[in-house]
């Protein structure tokens, strides 16, 4: 082995995959070797490729209203290569990939740790040099919060990997212990937090007379699967959901939307079902179906699914995939899907399947829905959320166009018959927007409406196509699937005999009513709020993946990359300011000070506390939990969500504040902190350990900012920053389902 090789895997130089970087104009991924122009730095910094910069004629560019100057560009070439890092053994001095040693360079205190090799600690282990370190000296998956959610989908989970083999086992003719099966699996949810999703403008201008919601509620939760494999926890399996609950208004109202779901191939054992499907298969199917378990006894009554693989070379949540691991086609992503909804039917947790397309856009049998976009449940991220946005632009530049050159050609308009067929009884201009942008979204959406899977957890009623969660609903038990809601039962009641159920039959059919029971009435979620800034989004944590190389493209990778990433869960960026004595005014050291149960921003000193044992102060004082292993837990991460807020809540009280004597704790800290950002010549991006602190709750703050005029420093930049990334996402899958369509299309064209 050479001296220049890594003394555990023997090879010498290995490099990251480089992370993808998107042009901010357009959002075209910039190819590999190719060249482009780059200003600024950290999440503000602006990249553009060479059509987008020349398509500029002038000496600048202009990006979300900010005027560019080209001089101040930097060309470069996207070839840059980064070497996996090295760590060095104090003991025997030889130096392995920091990787292959599992070594967490977020620990290493500034180079000054000490770090022993795996060869020297099992040395001096067996030697008796060394005590070995149990498996609870380092926090992992087990050690991260479980929540009703987690519970259930685990508990399920076991329960029917030990159902599964058992049947195996019998299948072979062998013991139970003589067989294969998945062991050391930990479910956890590391993030669910309240959201709100803004309806796009175009869209809500079309409905603003029909008191349309102009925002959404939803808690966003992010459901993570661990295993242990030889010995290291892998992150294998995450997902994605929008819980939209019984509060949300209509379209919205008690509706859960899939949105984005991500494995990597790892899974042990690599073994077959009785059945013929991979046991992988298995356990992302019982997640999913548990999940819906949950969410049908919750309340919920749909869970909306699209069924769209990502681009080639693209990630939705881990990020670098193994090479051995193929992008799956859209079929075959929509039959994964399906085939779990089976399961889930057997099980009388799926009471329905269908796909947008039919059930929205067109008015079969006895449906007396109206045909409107405002029906269309509205999630965040969805193909047809921003299709309709570039949909009803196009429509008013289309218009524009006519009214501007009248002796053009004119497009046939909508007539009065084409409005009152689909369900339209306004005339207006609105109601034939609506109608022409139905018409658009639905010549898209239906060739490829297979994808659009919409899951019923409860009964919909034939006439209104609402979903029921009250009352009784009226089935008729000589029609499959003919059942009314109590509402739609009285209207049907009040009809001549011809109009009635069925319609143009002679005989008329009885209804008989069912009792509408198990469902609660609300969706009230008993968990509590778990923040993570690493989980908020999915732009989130892949940024954070892509920025630190925790990369997932070989199971090495998937190790030390699920290790930090448990690292970051366990260790939330510290807070930006430490807590101050109201006595003396001095900084607090964490864990030496004490607390007032009662007023919201009193602390004391160790010191201050001792003078006196609290008595100067009229309420009760509690001691502040100390930052070891004991103080993880329960009340110590609500003590940090708690700290975190009032950090925000200083931070808007310091960008309005210009009072030199301001009496708010901490306000001239913050001031300084503005100061020092305004001066410092390091930045976050070099190093500056203050202006890290501060970029991160800035951040935080913008991420949850609705306020279009607020004066923290950055807000507007960084909230501007966020769309762009989130539009140039969803962008591109909706780019990606249109190629896809065009290939089906020529792969149509070429085989007749």
């Amino acid at each position: 082995m050479s001296e220049n090789s890594c003394q555990l895997c023997a090879v010498e130089k290995l490099a990251f995959e480089p992370p993808p970087t998107y042009c901010t104009p357009c959002g075209a991924r910039i190819k590999r070797n190719a060249m482009y122009y780059t200003i600024g730095a950290g999440e503000t910094r602006h990249y553009f490729c060479i059509p987008c910069y020349n398509e500029a004629r002038g000496d600048t560019i202009v990006v979300d209203g900010t005027t560019i100057a080209k001089a101040r560009m930097e060309k470069k070439k996207n070839d840059e290569e980064t070497e996996e890092w090295w760590v060095q053994c104090d003991k025997c001095e030889a130096w392995q990939h920091q990787i292959c040693a599992l070594f967490n360079g977020k620990r290493n205190d500034g180079g000054q740790a000490e770090y022993t090799c795996p060869n020297c600690y099992v040395e001096e282990v067996e030697s008796g040099e060394r005590m070995p370190l149990p498996q609870s000296a380092v926090l992992g998956a087990k050690d991260l919060p479980r929540t009703i959610l987690s519970d259930h989908i685990e508990q399920r989970l076991f329960a029917k990997l030990k159902q599964e083999r058992q049947d195996r086992a019998r299948f072979q003719g062998k013991g139970y212990d003589e067989v294969p099966g998945a062991e050391a699996l930990v479910v956890r949810v590391v993030s669910s937090v309240d959201k709100k999703l803004d309806v796009k403008p175009r869209f809500l201008e079309i409905f603003q007379e029909e008191n349309y919601p102009i925002e959404y509620a939803y808690k966003s939760k992010v459901v993570l699967l661990f295993q242990k494999i030889e010995g290291v926890e892998v992150c294998l399996f995450g997902m994605y959901v929008q819980e939209f609950g019984s509060e949300c208004q209509q379209p919205n109202h008690r509706r859960v939307y899939l949105s984005y779901l991500d494995s990597v191939k790892y899974f042990r054992p690599e073994v077959r079902t009785v059945t013929g499907e991979a046991l992988r298969t298995f356990v992302y199917h019982e997640i999913l179906i548990g999940y819906l378990d949950y969410c049908k006894k919750r309340g919920f009554t749909s869970c909306y699914i699209w069924a769209c693989p990502p681009l080639k070379g693209e990630d939705y949540i881990l990020y670098c995939h193994p090479e051995i691991q193929k992008t799956p086609k859209s079929d075959k992503l929509r039959e994964w899907y399906l085939a779990m909804l089976r399961k889930a039917a057997k099980e009388n947790i799926v009471v329905d399947l269908t796909n947008l397309y039919d059930h929205f856009f067109i008015s079969n049998g006895e449906c007396k829905a109206k045909v409107t976009a405002a029906r269309l449940p509205y999630f965040d991220g969805d193909y047809w959320p921003g299709a309709a946005e570039d949909m009803i632009h196009q429509l008013q530049q289309e218009e524009d166009g006519r009214k501007q050159n009248k002796k053009g050609p004119m497009k046939k308009t909508i007539t009065k018959r084409a409005l009152k067929a689909s369900g339209q009884t306004d005339l207006s201009g609105n109601a034939s927007k609506d109608l022409m942008l139905m018409h658009k979204l639905g010549e898209t959406i239906s060739p490829m409406k297979e994808d659009f899977i919409m899951v019923h957890l409860q009964p919909a009623c034939t006439h209104c196509c609402i979903l029921m969660v009250s009352g009784n609903r009226w089935v008729c038990r000589q029609c499959k699937n003919f059942q009314l809601c109590g509402k739609c039962y009285d209207a049907e009641r009040r009809l001549e005999d011809r109009e009635r159920h069925p319609i143009n039959q002679k005989d008329k059919h009885a209804l008989y009513p069912v009792e509408i029971t198990c469902v609660p009435d609300d969706t009230k979620d008993k968990d509590e709020i778990l923040e993570s800034e690493f989980f908020d989004t999915r732009q989130a944590f892949l940024s954070l993946c892509q920025g630190n190389h925790y990369q997932y493209d070989t199971l090495r990778r998937a190790k030390h990359s699920s290790m930090m990433v448990l690292y970051h869960l366990h260790n939330p960026t510290a807070p930006a300011f430490v807590t101050t004595c109201n006595v003396c005014h001095l900084d607090i050291e964490t864990g030496q000070g004490w607390r007032c149960e009662t007023c919201p921003d009193y602390d004391v000193c160790n010191g201050c506390y001792q003078k006196d044992g609290g008595i100067g102060h009229p309420h009760k004082l509690t001691n502040h939990p100390t930052n070891d292993r004991d103080a993880q837990n329960k009340e110590a991460r609500q003590l940090r969500v708690t700290q975190l807020r009032k950090m925000l809540d200083l931070l808007v009280h310091a960008s309005q504040c210009r009072s030199s004597l301001c009496q708010y704790p901490n306000c001239r800290k913050v001031k300084g902190l503005f100061r020092h950002g305004m001066l410092c010549k390091v930045r976050a991006s070099a190093g500056c350990p203050l202006c890290k602190k501060m970029w991160y709750l800035l951040q935080i703050h913008a991420r949850a900012c609705k306020d279009p005029n607020c004066n923290v420093p950055r807000c507007r930049d960084l909230k501007e920053h966020l769309r762009r990334l989130q539009q140039q996402s969803d962008s591109r899958r909706r780019a990606a389902v249109m190629e896809m369509m065009r290939q089906r299309a020529a792969e149509v064209a070429g085989s007749s």
